[in-house]
């Protein structure tokens, strides 16, 4: 094994124990949650979709997921990567407002380009997904989410079949209240990470 291929597998043992994303349906309360573990002092990388779509605006770019979606997609890939290096130095959990899954899974639906197996499988999240299910109560549309629910439970659909093929454990998130998702989220990677587990 080369030094290069001996680094990759540190890297994907050290971010299988400490990174962790929370996907699921649009809309479904997912950053309200990381709001929350933040405000009890944890790590949270923002979506990198959002930060996309205001640099975007603000520069007069058209990689926006209304306008050209490819684009939009290839820059959230390069985003996921650049966010997993930028927290790879943390020791504690670092949660992830979606990542490098999302973004490759969604290329290869639009483009039919094999990228999810080939660069999901080289860059790891904890083996446990926390994912918002559908819930038509909360959801709204806004300036950056403008597709409607039925397009935010087909993309929940596709990356509730992506994650388990990529080896991933999904977890539902209970339809409850933020601080109550926020503690279920570390009761379950605690219990995950229980000795003689």
């Amino acid at each position: 094994m080369s030094a290069d291929d001996n680094a990759s597998l540190v890297e994907r043992k050290d971010a299988s124990a400490t990174f962790v994303v929370l996907s699921g349906c649009s809309g479904g309360g997912k950053s309200t949650v990381l709001a929350k573990l933040a405000a009890l002092g944890h790590a949270v990388v923002e979506e990198p979709g959002r930060r996309i779509i205001a640099e975007e605006i603000a520069s007069g770019g058209t990689a926006l997921p209304w306008i050209d979606l490819e684009a939009f997609l290839r820059r959230a890939i390069d985003m996921a990567l650049a966010d997993r290096a930028a927290a790879a130095a943390n020791q504690a959990w670092t949660f992830f407002d979606r990542g490098l899954v999302d973004a490759a899974s969604a290329l290869e639906d639009l483009t039919g380009e094999p990228v999810l197996r080939s660069l999901c499988m080289a860059h790891r999240y904890h083996r446990r997904v926390f994912v918002t299910p559908p819930w038509s109560e909360i959801y709204v549309t806004d300036a950056d989410r403008k597709h409607d629910f039925d397009e935010a439970v087909a993309e929940y659909d596709r990356l509730a079949q992506a994650f388990p093929s990529l080896g991933y454990e999904v977890v539902p998130l209970p339809k409850t209240t933020p601080a109550a998702r926020a503690d279920f989220v570390l009761a379950s990677l605690e219990a995950f990470n229980a000795p003689g587990r």
